[in-house]
């Protein structure tokens, strides 16, 4: 009766979870995640009724619980659709019926006498209480003990969640978004174009300026680009040689907010023929 109870509200709570953000979508996924697995898996495992005290399948619930779902994780980590939080959750759903489907399978084919059935009575503390022994209270204990922690772990995870290596991608690309094929050799008077490109992956909203100079003369000053983490910008931009020469340094130059030096630095060389 309980592995159905267990299955509906897994039913339930998942698509809840994902409709639903920050402390709610925690509070739904803390039973789903911290108890099902492990139940229903204990459950598969101990389908007779005394080969686990009621004490040591909460606690195994929990334990096995917090190791199961890292791997499920690290499976849907070398998968085709990657770790996300619509396949995350879907996966630990499908572990969790097939886990039940099992230990149903197994309590059936055992006599009613020595099946295993949960007693969903509400009795008062008191009687129970007193019929638990010091290993019991010992175990109960560590067990509140082991689900403060994990929830303290999962609140601070998900309120401080760790920010990787912040970056800025700064590129050329030929004039029809290509790379690898820039301009090389120009006519005096003819004008060069390339796309550049920046990505902010900085963690916050960046400004940005681009400085195009020729043998070090400034001749272009693109700005104020301003983007936020993850916005791509992408522009194409030209440039005309003044003057004829071999392997003229074409150099375009990023800067970020009002910062004197340039963040990121960008050539090309090209040969400038007399008309």
């Amino acid at each position: 009766m309980e592995l159905i109870i267990i299955v509906v509200l897994s039913l339930v709570l998942v698509p809840l979870a994902l409709l639903t953000s920050g402390v709610a979508r925690i509070i739904l996924g803390l039973l789903f995640v911290l108890f099902f697995p492990g139940y229903t898996l204990i459950a598969a495992l101990f389908p007779r009724k005394g080969s686990l005290s009621g004490v040591e399948r909460l606690a195994l619930s929990l334990g096995l619980s917090i190791a199961v779902v890292p791997l499920i994780g690290l499976v849907l980590n070398y998968a085709p659709w990657g770790i996300t939080a619509c396949s995350f959750l879907f996966s630990i759903l499908g572990f969790v019926v097939i886990m039940a489907a099992i230990a149903l399978y197994r309590r059936r084919r055992l006599p009613s006498e020595v099946r295993f059935e949960p007693d969903l009575k509400i009795r008062p503390p008191a009687l129970s209480w007193r019929k638990r022994s010091r290993m019991d209270w010992a175990i109960t204990g560590l067990l509140a003990i082991a689900v403060a922690g994990a929830i303290g772990v999962l609140i601070w995870t998900v309120a401080t969640p760790k920010v990787g290596e912040a970056f800025t991608e700064f590129y050329i690309l030929e004039a029809e978004e290509t790379a690898g094929r820039y301009p090389q050799e120009l006519t005096l008077g003819e004008e060069g174009v390339v796309t550049l490109g920046i990505v902010n992956h900085e963690y916050q909203d960046v400004d940005y300026w681009v400085v195009v100079s020729i043998n070090e003369e400034e001749i272009q000053d693109i700005g104020l680009i301003n983007l936020e983490h993850g916005e791509i910008w992408e522009q194409e931009v030209s440039f005309q040689p003044t003057r004829a020469g071999l392997g003229q340094k074409v150099e375009f130059l990023l800067y970020i907010g009002e910062g004197a030096e340039p963040y990121r630095t960008l050539h090309l060389c090209v040969d400038v023929a007399a008309p």
